[in-house]
């Protein structure tokens, strides 16, 4: 099974991410800010991850990684 896992430190909330995932699964969570105060994305359903790794490309800063 696919698992997206993202930067904590390097995503800067620009939420790119979240319009490239076709399973829509991707959104900024509002829990915790990161050392640049920003709210960072994370996936919202792993188990539907289809590891295509849309949101990894379209990250400006390399924040996404993919592990398959």
């Amino acid at each position: 099974m696919a698992k997206m896992s993202v930067i904590f430190d390097r995503c800067k909330g620009c939420e790119l991410c979240t319009t490239a995932c076709p399973k829509h699964i991707v959104a900024l969570q509002h829990e915790k800010r990161n050392k640049e105060g920003v709210f960072t994305a994370v996936c919202t359903d792993e188990s539907a991850c289809i590891g295509c790794a849309m949101c990894a490309m379209i990250c400006p800063d390399c924040a996404i990684v993919i592990e398959k």
